[in-house]
């Protein structure tokens, strides 16, 4: 597993923007799908964006257009920007992992097994 630590959250007004980051241990970050969940009071976790070894970027319908997730590799660190924020994105949100099938291609959310604790992102309205 990989050890993943988050920051970047916080109290935004609707229409602004946030950047989350998240740090990787480990030298073999390049090799792994990263991704972003979150997760809202009352609901299930959900996935959010992921981002290959090749920079392969995937999104849920929901901040399509609006999110956008990157990776430094010589930072160990994957990014996740959002925009136009809405009070329905205030969640917990957490990095993760695919680290059991390094260099793979393809983005399966049940995949995910290293976690971060989780930063908060609140939007008001």
């Amino acid at each position: 597993q990989v050890q993943l630590i988050e920051s970047g959250g916080g109290l935004v007004q609707a229409g602004g923007s946030l950047r989350l980051s998240c740090a990787a241990s480990g030298r073999t970050f390049s090799r792994y799908t990263m991704g972003w969940f979150r997760q809202a009071p009352g609901k299930e976790r959900e996935f959010v964006a992921a981002i290959t070894w090749g920079a392969g970027t995937y999104y849920a319908d929901s901040v399509k257009g609006r999110f956008t997730i990157s990776r430094d590799n010589a930072k160990n660190t994957h990014y996740l920007q959002m925009y136009s924020l809405k009070p329905e994105d205030t969640a917990v949100y957490y990095c993760a992992a695919d680290s059991r099938r390094p260099w793979s291609t393809e983005v399966n959310s049940d995949e995910f097994d290293s976690w971060g604790q989780g930063t908060q992102v609140t939007v008001s309205s």
